[in-house]
């Protein structure tokens, strides 16, 4: 059973079987391998620039759901899931709620169904590292791999992004990465570089994905009042996309253009 918001505000989500979500989608083909439910947690501490979903930034917003809905959907799936498919969790954040994942995943992995998360590394700690050693497959968001330039993008550090890669790496379960094509920000030949060199030798690391960015979000900032400083920026060009993809070729397994 889903609550709304505004009838959700007595409860204690430390102390009930609750997620607090932005939404669902059924039958997802781009967040992990397969047909997937994928559950979008709603807050986020990053504050990226050119955020698509900036209604999940606020970590009051969205509704509650019980875990056992989760479940239960999950399995109605399950005939749907026979090829490699099965839940991913996403965001927003998800490591913001990470201890109710824990519980989540511990139902799911007792169905026997894939998990997987989606999340930019925003904190690594004993509880993101036992929800990390209970998740199947890891999709690691990488905004940028300069630090400096990473502060600009997002408002914070990408030093725990490293470090839970880090972790996942020595915990030898895989992971794939995730990379935002923004011209101008992300799109530098010595940036591609040193990201790929960064990776180089991850033995986890099974492949990376590009993103091109685009402006199909851009209308939710003006609904919520919010000022979107990447508005002059456009989608990358064809050339800038191979550019991009040849690059990452010299360092991983597979490359994947979306």
């Amino acid at each position: 059973m889903i609550l709304p918001q505004q009838d959700a505000s007595f409860l204690n989500e430390q102390e009930l079987d609750l997620l607090r979500i932005h939404s669902i989608e059924t039958f997802g083909t781009h967040d992990g391998p397969g047909i997937r439910l994928v559950v979008f947690a709603q807050g986020c501490q990053f504050r990226c620039l050119y955020c698509h979903n900036p209604d999940t930034l606020d970590v009051k917003g969205g509704k509650i759901i019980t875990l056992d809905e989760i479940v239960k959907r999950a399995e109605n799936m399950k005939s749907y899931f026979r090829r490699g498919g099965g839940v991913t969790v996403s965001g927003g954040e998800p490591l913001l709620q990470r201890r109710k994942l824990i519980h989540l995943f511990e139902k799911l992995k007792e169905k026997e169904i894939h998990t997987c998360l989606d999340t930019n590394g925003r904190l690594i700690n004993d509880e993101v590292k036992q929800l990390l050693d209970m998740t199947d497959l890891v999709l690691l968001d990488i905004k940028h791999i300069n630090e400096e330039v990473h502060k600009k993008l997002t408002a914070v550090s990408n030093e725990s992004t490293l470090k839970l890669a880090e972790y996942r790496e020595a915990s030898g379960k895989p992971m794939w990465l995730r990379y935002v094509l923004v011209p101008g920000w992300t799109d530098q030949e010595e940036y591609l570089h040193e990201l790929g060199q960064h990776f180089k030798d991850y033995k986890q690391v099974e492949k990376i994905e590009i993103l091109p960015y685009h402006k199909l979000g851009v209308h939710k900032w003006k609904e919520l009042g919010m000022e979107y400083q990447l508005k002059d920026v456009e989608s990358p060009t064809e050339e800038s996309k191979q550019k991009a993809q040849a690059i990452f070729s010299q360092y991983f397994r597979e490359v994947i253009l979306k």
